[in-house]
């Protein structure tokens, strides 16, 4: 887990990209944005999906992003104590998004196609409690909404899942969907990481599933 902070060390005062680049300039069509927040392993992994599939610039839906924490049990954690397993929060992926160009639905269906629901508290090789697989809901609707796609991937893509990644043990999706709690924006070097470093370290379970 600390072998990623050290990757990031000498890369913490460089900024390749203009974060307003990944910001869209359209006008919501809704009198606010609503909010979608996953946890699918190490942040830099799902900001990076997300954006390379609904690029802001390219009026997808997706207005803005942001990596960070939820799901603790302390104020204002760093990526230190979330390492450390002790504060009890996910790595997590905040999205703003325009419901009226992309569905929550569909947001939740892309968070399972780009990762491995069915491994509990890891990701590839990504051990601990902060890289569960999660749906931190904003409504009860939200969560409606994401155990009926839970329940339907569960139905119907196990098998994409396991052609990828073959699992000795059950082929069941271990996806929590819970109410969202406190959100914690990640230290700044953490927000679009992949983008300003490319060479960074990507977990080898996100990707595309079907």
């Amino acid at each position: 887990m600390f072998a990623r902070l050290t990757s990031a060390l000498p890369f913490l005062s460089r900024t390749k990209v203009d974060p307003s680049s990944f910001r869209s300039n359209m006008s919501t069509t809704s009198s606010a944005p609503a909010v979608a927040t996953f946890g699918a392993g190490c942040f830099w992994g799902v900001e990076h999906i997300f954006l390379k599939h609904y690029p802001p610039a390219q009026n997808k839906g997706i207005l803005k992003t942001s990596v960070g924490y939820t799901g603790g049990n302390i104020d204002n954690p760093t990526y230190r104590q979330v390492c450390s397993t002790d504060t009890g929060h996910a790595e997590a992926l905040r999205v703003e998004f325009d419901p009226a160009v992309v569905s929550y639905k569909e947001l939740v269906e892309f968070f399972f196609r780009t990762h491995d629901p069915r491994t509990f508290n890891q990701q590839g090789n990504d051990r601990g409690s902060q890289y569960r697989s999660a749906v931190f809901t904003h409504s009860p609707e939200q969560a409606k909404i994401a155990e009926a796609v839970k329940a339907d991937v569960q139905a119907h893509h196990m098998a994409d899942y396991e052609k990828a990644y073959p699992l000795r043990g059950p082929n069941t999706i271990v996806t929590q969907i819970v109410e969202a709690g406190k959100w914690y924006d990640a230290e700044d070097y953490h927000q679009l990481y992949l983008f300003n470093n490319p060479s960074g370290y990507q977990c080898a379970s996100h990707q595309l599933y079907w």
